[in-house]
């Protein structure tokens, strides 16, 4: 039997417990990798909650469903990152250009890797990033030495900008700065996703 397309929904409070568990799932496949992202929760495990909950709460957070499953979960942000020390991610001169910044791109790995989902999240990202706040720019913030999705990032037409000084944002692990721009032939057409057409956030952007 062919394989629907998947559901992209807003996902709010209630699904806190799904998205910890996609991040652990993730977590447990990064052990042996030569990496230490995920190793332990950043910078502990209540913070990490927080962000998590603070990003539900506010409407960012979207979850791919395949049936009951929760396949994937991508958040998307118009504001500007800030470190824990309250000192802006990306340096003054980039930030004067708006972006839509993108954070925890996760896919179900022991069952749905492999399957395009990263690579439609971050085309919708794009198209949401175009229709909503009127920039083609998307930008995330890549765990340091996670030198294997560094060059994921580059596959999905991503340009590495910048690894930031530890100085600027002091205890922040994902200094290494990358952005793209939509391409002429990127969409948010993907038959991978149903239920929206595109799903469209609900909130106002600035």
């Amino acid at each position: 039997m062919e394989r629907l397309p998947y559901q992209l929904k807003r996902a709010s409070s209630p699904h806190l417990d799904v998205i910890l568990e996609l991040i652990g799932d993730t977590a447990d496949w990064l052990r042996g990798k030569n990496t230490d992202q995920w190793a332990t929760p950043w910078p502990d495990r209540p913070a990490r909650d927080e962000r998590v909950r603070q990003d539900l709460a506010g409407g960012r957070t979207w979850i791919v469903w395949d049936g009951t499953i929760a396949a994937g979960t991508i958040t998307i942000d118009p504001d500007d990152p800030v470190g824990p020390a309250g000192n802006y991610v990306w340096p003054a001169y980039r930030r004067l250009e708006r972006a839509l910044y993108v954070r925890r791109v996760i896919t179900r790995r022991r069952s749905h890797a492999g399957l395009g989902l990263g690579t439609a999240l971050l085309d919708w990202a794009s198209w949401t990033a175009q229709r909503k706040i009127g920039t083609p720019l998307i930008r995330i913030d890549v765990w340091t030495d996670n030198w294997d999705l560094h060059d994921y990032y580059r596959r999905q037409g991503f340009v590495l900008c910048e690894f930031r000084d530890p100085g600027a944002v002091p205890g922040y692990p994902s200094r290494a700065l990358f952005e793209r721009r939509t391409s002429p032939g990127r969409s948010n057409d993907s038959a991978l996703f149903t239920d929206g057409q595109p799903a469209t956030p609900r909130q106002t952007y600035r």
